[in-house]
């Protein structure tokens, strides 16, 4: 799928997983890719000279959330998404030429678990992590009043051959020591890159979607199914769980990230006419294994 017109892009985190994909795709399409770098000192000013006239502004920025979460950690997280798409959208508002369209990142881990969401769900958990979203969710809002198409991207469990979760998944599994986490009846919402990848040039190219759009597969799996998918694709073995005690005595509140249940469906994107490459999570896996 291209987006057409040769369009000027600038990508705030583009040495991650998905800012690196979307380099190499949009400039395998002819457009001009710049990468927005920020820092604690750098001015609203120089943020607008970087992104002033271009076509497109996508926020990717944020430190990595599977990690033990310390307070001083939390801190990081918290600071590396708000602080950074606040001076993103006071950038914007002094720009000479203003994007047409923001794409800021956001999670599924903005829903209330245990129960089924679509992208318009406003129950919200009342955690850490929630909390998180939601204020980073908020800031990006803000570009709406600046005449801005804004559409924030819940991303699920992104896998990829390339990194991401799979990089940490694969080698206990391919070692024969793979198995459920916790309980494994935790729902995981989760989208192959590609799909991603496609999702977002989709948006681009379908000017009535805005908002909150939900960017997972729609089949959402149980961390069971996963575990015994990723056995029977990789032929080996999914005897050895690792008990949740044991993930939250490493990750913390983090352990959330991991064993929180998240059923998550892109209705948005269906209903406008999206179709995924990658829909179930064996023919995910067997394209990332091969």
């Amino acid at each position: 799928m291209s987006i057409g017109n040769k369009l000027k892009i600038a990508i705030c985190g583009k040495s991650g997983l998905v800012g690196s994909k979307l380099d190499e795709l949009f400039t395998s399409q002819y457009n001009s890719v710049i990468g927005v770098k920020i820092r604690d000192n750098t001015s609203i000013e120089d943020v607008a000279a970087q992104i002033d006239k271009c076509d497109i502004l996508i926020n990717l920025n944020g430190t990595t959330i599977l990690a033990p979460w310390s307070d001083e950690y939390k801190k990081k997280l918290y600071s590396s998404r708000i602080d950074t798409t606040r001076k993103l959208v006071d950038a914007i508002a002094v720009c000479k030429e203003k994007p047409k369209l923001f794409l800021s990142a956001s999670a599924v881990g903005i829903y209330e678990s245990n129960i089924p969401h679509d992208d318009n769900s406003q129950r919200y958990e009342n955690d850490f992590l929630s909390h998180l979203c939601r204020d980073w969710e908020a800031e990006a809002k803000k570009a709406e009043i600046l005449d801005v198409r804004v559409v924030q991207m819940r991303f699920g469990v992104i896998f990829s051959k390339d990194g991401g979760a799979m990089s940490k998944i694969l080698p206990p599994f391919k070692m024969g020591i793979g198995g459920k986490l916790g309980g494994g009846e935790q729902m995981v919402s989760w989208i192959h890159i590609e799909d991603l990848l496609r999702a977002i040039l989709f948006i681009i190219k379908t000017p009535a979607i805005s908002g909150s759009v939900n960017f997972t597969s729609p089949y959402p799996v149980s961390n069971k199914e996963q575990t015994n998918i990723l056995g029977k694709v990789l032929n080996r073995p999914t005897f050895f769980g690792v008990p949740a005690f044991m993930i939250k005595l490493v990750f913390g509140d983090g352990a959330r990230v991991i064993l929180d249940s998240k059923e998550v469906y892109p209705t948005k994107l269906l209903e406008n006419g999206f179709a995924f490459y990658y829909e179930k999570f064996e023919d995910a896996i067997k394209e990332i294994v091969e």
